[in-house]
């Protein structure tokens, strides 16, 4: 099972005065920012993460150096985890951006919209989804950290959670919040946890396997522990259970 832990990155100036950075060079946390960032970093520093990916994008990057340190690795970037490309909307406040007639479609029908000279948010979700495919192909048993964006992340989620994309801006993600992903490599999906600002828990270990009657007769000639009940556990139960 690969766990997941999805970050938004922390606030900057452009998301406080409601305006698209994209893909805008330059856009680094501000002072809030930079203390949730941090904060995220303390709340994610028990669990035993093993690598840290992220958009390329200044503000993620920023976010997920604080969490790479406290894990003592690199940070990777990956493109496909990077912001949505708003093309001619780059820049623009979303306040003007509202007043369009395009707008209503971005909102309810992103499934048909494509921004103009910029990315169809559906080829944004299928890039974001194979790369975390990728990723848990490569950490088959571990614990990763995806640092990217709120649009990113919210098609990431309505993906897995089996939510249609023209439903995904019913999601909500605040800067610097933690979604949390489980993903087996015989095809199941666990959603654990959205928009999480408190404390997680390390996944519980993986059951251990049964052993074999003939083994058990060997360790047990009499029968005796044979004859007890034997506890089985579910990695999965336990962690919705938790959650």
């Amino acid at each position: 099972m690969t766990y997941i832990l999805l970050v938004r990155h922390g606030q900057n100036e452009w998301v406080k005065k409601h305006r698209l950075a994209g893909w805008i060079p330059g856009v680094h946390l501000n002072e809030e920012g930079h203390q949730q960032a941090a904060q995220a970093a303390e709340r994610l520093a028990h669990l035993p993460v093993r690598a840290v990916y992220s958009s390329p994008v200044t503000r993620c990057l920023e976010t997920a150096g604080y969490i790479a340190q406290r894990h003592q690795v690199d940070v990777v970037e990956l493109p496909a985890l990077g912001e949505v490309r708003y093309g001619e909307w780059e820049g623009k406040k979303i306040a003007k951006l509202a007043r369009k007639p395009e707008w209503y479609a971005v909102q309810h029908y992103p499934s048909r919209f494509r921004f103009p000279a910029g990315e169809a948010l559906r080829d944004v979700q299928q890039r974001a989804i194979s790369a975390l495919e990728d990723l848990s192909r490569q950490h088959p048993q571990d614990m990763i950290v995806v640092v990217s964006h709120a649009d990113v992340i919210k098609l990431v989620l309505a993906h897995y959670l089996g939510v249609h994309i023209d439903l995904f801006q019913r999601i909500g993600l605040a800067p610097a919040s933690v979604s949390l992903l489980a993903l087996s490599d015989k095809g199941m999906v666990r959603v654990l946890r959205i928009n999480d600002d408190g404390p997680i828990q390390p996944p519980p270990p993986p059951p251990e396997k049964k052993a074999s009657k003939k083994s058990k007769k060997a360790a047990d000639p009499a029968g005796v522990e044979a004859n007890q009940a034997q506890p089985t556990t579910s990695a999965e139960a336990a962690t919705e259970e938790e959650t």
